[in-house]
Formats: structure tokens, C-alpha cells, sequence
């Protein structure tokens, strides 16, 4: 099967977030059945943010495909923060329960690949 994926413009979503952002969703949460549920091609316009927030029982990586931006992570809510400048061609790499964030704090489109996908033994249903 071959289609045609559209971006959707979201915004919100989580504390802090800034701007709007697209996602192209490349395949659905049912798609990965019950193995994650997001796989999404996200582009932060200048910028816009995607806000401080931890996963639980999943992780979601992000590969970056163009552009750069900062990436924030740490280990509480309230912790100090990690600032990481990215760029294209780098992973950010996030553990199962960690917080993380990134921000576009450049005048190109900042764009990466994100995919949610769930800790060992855990099903997201």
C-alpha cells in the first residue's frame, strides 16, 4: 500500500510549548499495534517548541532531518536542564521516563522524525 501523508498543524499540547508545529503522521498508532503509538515526521517552524514533557512507559527518539534547534532533557520535572544545540543527520536519544523538550531557536524549519515506542513488557492500547 502506498498513500500520500498530509502534515497537520497542532499546537499546544504540553506546558511551554510554543508556536504551532506540523506532523505528517507516517503511520498510525494502529498501524503499530501495540508496539508505540506515534511514527510522525514533525517540522517546528522559527521559533516554535515542542514543551517539556516525560513519557512513562514508552520512549521517542528524534532523528533530526534538517535544520537545527536546542534540545532539553533531564530526569524530573524541576531538574536543571541539559541544553543540547542538534543539528541534521543527529539522534536525540530519550530513555524510558525521562523529560525532554526541543525548540527552534533558528530561522529555517527545524524537522525530524519522532516514533513513540513502548518500554519492554508494556503494551500502549
Amino acid at each position: 500500500m502506498i498513500r500520500k501523508v498530509e502534515p497537520v498543524e497542532v499546537s499546544g499540547g504540553f506546558p511551554e510549548s510554543k508556536g504551532v508545529r506540523y506532523m505528517a503522521h507516517i503511520v498510525s498508532k494502529e498501524e503499530l499495534k501495540g508496539h508505540g503509538r506515534l511514527y510522525a515526521h514533525v517540522r517546528l517552524p522559527s521559533g516554535s517548541s515542542v514543551g517539556w514533557h516525560q513519557h512513562v512507559h514508552d520512549t521517542e527518539p528524534y532523528y533530526v532531518i534538517k535544520g537545527e534547534g536546542d534540545f532539553y532533557e533531564g530526569d524530573s520535572e524541576f531538574c536543571e536542564r541539559k541544553k543540547t544545540h542538534v543539528k541534521a543527520g543527529e539522534v536525540c536519544v530519550i530513555n524510558v521516563g525521562q523529560w525532554h523538550a526541543i525548540e527552534n531557536n533558528s530561522s529555517q524549519d527545524l524537522e525530524f522524525i519522532a516514533l513513540i515506542y513502548n518500554e519492554p513488557g508494556y503494551t500502549n492500547s
